[in-house]
């Protein structure tokens, strides 16, 4: 099978790609290739896994009316032009979209061109991208039953739930410690999305400064793109902390071996989309939460209130979430062993690991059906 996908800009739309990319080669021979924006994460995740990686150029469209919408839309006709170039070349036997703006020429040309289709959406609420894409591409894959009521226009839809990359599931907790060299303390981790989060990197700063001569906990932090690593850094100094004098706080701009330390973490303190949370639910990680409040229709708060209901998560609103907050949850939750065990298995038990497979039935339909 020849498949190439399509979906990028940030790590919550390349996840989901590789996890079925991945799965897909497991199981048959094939060729796969992907198609982003040079500006996007994909530019340097896309490689390093291997694969061949072809770029276009295209922006999204913000949700209001500016010059930037009308410059962006000029880029549209050529960004389809070169999809269509680039699917030619490649002669896939389906394309495949995880959403971003980059799947929308991508996908749209290939429908265009009586190439198969099939777009995954992961949020309870559809993405621009896959609202337009819903009434061309053959089916449309839902990571949420919630998400349906908003693409009516749909040809096919499934549920399928949110792809999990085989290897954050490949990985056990106690070979994920050894590999880390963890010891017995509790190990958290926070990260705010692969392209950062300001206001939730200053709390977690501030909150490690006030705790990191304590000794207490090993702690693991993903600042994200685009310069904030260096803002985190200083803020450190800021805060008269020399992370250079303390071995137990790894500070990175990207955690690119995520398989291994999650499965590790004692404590997930993250943002919650969609990908993110299909991976701490498939691993049955105890979390906290920190909705971002600059997202669509508020779907990542619908997301974390759905894993809190079941007891899986704690959820702290970003205009709640301050240091002080913050070592009020952590405490109150790793002083308890109980609580983290009780907190892992509400998660893990609305935690799916089928998505990729009922994904890849769903393309070998389409091409029996061609």
């Amino acid at each position: 099978m020849r498949i190439l996908f399509a979906g990028g800009g940030t790590a919550g739309h390349i996840n989901p790609a590789v996890a079925i990319a991945n799965y897909i080669a497991d199981k048959e021979s094939s060729q796969i290739a992907f198609v982003g924006v040079e500006e996007g994460l994909e530019a340097e995740l896309i490689p390093r896994l291997g694969y061949d990686l072809s770029l276009i150029k295209i922006h999204g469209f913000e949700r209001k009316l500016n010059f930037q919408n009308f410059k962006n839309l000029f880029e549209l006709p050529k960004s389809i032009h070169d999809s269509k170039k680039i699917i030619k070349k490649f002669n896939p036997d389906i394309v495949i979209g995880t959403g971003g703006y980059v799947a929308g020429p991508v996908l749209f040309a290939a429908a265009k061109l009586g190439i198969p289709t099939l777009i995954h959406e992961s949020n309870a609420y559809p993405g621009v991208t896959t609202k337009i894409l819903s009434k061309y591409v053959d089916t449309v894959a839902l990571g949420s039953k919630a998400a349906e009521p908003y693409i009516k226009s749909a040809k096919h839809i499934i549920y399928s739930g949110n792809p999990v990359r085989p290897s954050i599931l490949s990985t056990s907790e106690f070979e994920a410690r050894r590999v880390l060299k963890l010891d017995e303390r509790p190990f958290i981790v926070f990260f705010g999305g692969s392209m950062g989060a300001k206001d939730f990197n200053k709390t977690v700063v501030d909150w490690i400064s006030g705790v990191i001569k304590d000794n207490k906990y090993q702690i693991m932090m993903g600042t994200g793109k685009y310069f904030q690593y260096d803002d985190v850094i200083n803020r450190f100094e800021n805060n008269g902390i020399d992370l250079k004098k303390y071995r137990s706080v790894r500070v990175s701009e990207y955690i690119y071996d995520m398989n291994i330390v999650m499965s590790a973490a004692d404590l997930v303190v993250c943002r919650a989309g969609a990908s993110t949370l299909s991976e701490l639910t498939a691993l049955g990680k105890p979390s906290i939460l920190v909705p971002s409040p600059y997202v669509t229709a508020n779907h990542q708060e619908h997301n974390a209130r759905a894993i809190e209901k079941e007891g899986g998560a704690r959820v702290i609103l970003e205009n709640e979430f301050t240091a002080e907050v913050l070592n009020k949850n952590i405490e109150s939750l790793v002083s308890s062993k109980e609580k983290l065990k009780n907190m892992r298995r509400a998660a893990k038990s609305v935690g799916t690991t089928a998505a990729t497979e009922e994904i890849y039935r769903e393309a070998k339909r389409l091409l029996k059906n061609n």
